[in-house]
């Protein structure tokens, strides 16, 4: 396994275990040099969502890279005030438009908002059909929102984008996402950097001479969940992806289950203000 091992989707599409996320990262020079340095380095995905505001520096670091853009795995969302049927078609053309590309490899659909994402979700299944997009998905669906969800849904979803970290593990979720064949991805998966003060990863991270950043990235990934650490400066993304040279036991991986407190760092998703 390395940076560049991909996992196979529900419709056979691969997508690589780790790659690049962006939220929060500056429109322009911060997030061209991050994708460029990313991308230099041997990332060959990128997460970024209509809301972040940046994907236009997203689309333009990826033209600088040199990489052609179909080894590239390019992921993008639909904010909330663009669901519905004909305003996510608009919102995924503006999407195409400032990422400068003629294709997305995943669309997600940010948040759930009932039966306006299943409106949502019709709209991204015919672009799905098109072609237009290599595989669809969701973020931040609970157990309860994808089973109001999946009956209505000719195109199973191929991804769940969750929070998930030590302390947020949602062993139930991640089980059903497995039964339904639903990829899951970590979003905050070092906790805004807050996994460097616990204990047990400061341990660990002495045990595989690693950092506690390195040891909760694999640990995602033994966990079976993609994970897009966000960082813009280009010695953290190289370290971010020094993950592929050792191995949890599985005697490490329950110390880091242990760690669960059902403690979210962002929205729940029954209780989002926007």
């Amino acid at each position: 396994m390395d940076i560049s091992t991909k996992v196979k989707l529900n419709n056979g599409v691969e997508m690589p275990w780790l790659g690049l996320g962006v939220f929060r990262a500056e429109d322009g020079q911060e997030v061209e040099n991050a994708v460029v340095a990313a991308l230099k380095h041997g990332y060959r995905s990128i997460d970024t969502a209509a809301v972040y505001d940046n994907e236009k520096g997203v689309g333009t670091g990826i033209k600088n890279s040199g990489i052609p853009r179909e080894d590239i795995f390019l992921t993008s969302k639909v904010w909330n005030s663009d669901q519905g049927y004909k305003t996510t078609l608009e919102a995924f053309e503006k999407s195409l438009d400032r990422l400068q590309t003629d294709f997305l490899d995943l669309y997600l659909i940010h948040w759930p908002k009932g039966k306006l994402s299943v409106e949502t979700w019709k709209a991204m299944e015919e672009l799905y059909e098109k072609g237009l997009i290599r595989a669809i998905g969701v973020s931040n669906f609970l157990v309860h929102h994808l089973k109001e969800f999946l009956p209505e849904c000719k195109v199973v979803p191929a991804v769940n984008q969750v929070e998930f970290h030590p302390e947020l593990i949602q062993p139930e979720l991640l089980e059903y996402c497995k039964e339904k064949g639903i990829q899951p991805e970590a979003w905050s998966p070092i906790m805004k950097g807050k996994v460097l003060n616990i204990p047990v990863l400061q341990a660990l991270a002495a045990k595989y001479q690693k950092t506690p950043v390195q040891i909760v990235l694999r640990w995602d990934i033994q966990k079976g969940v993609v994970t897009i650490p966000k960082s813009v400066k280009p010695q953290r993304i190289i370290s971010n992806s020094d993950i592929f040279d050792f191995e949890l036991t599985d005697e490490d991986m329950a110390k880091i289950d242990r760690l669960d407190k059902n403690h979210r760092i962002g929205f729940h998703p029954d209780h989002i203000p926007f």
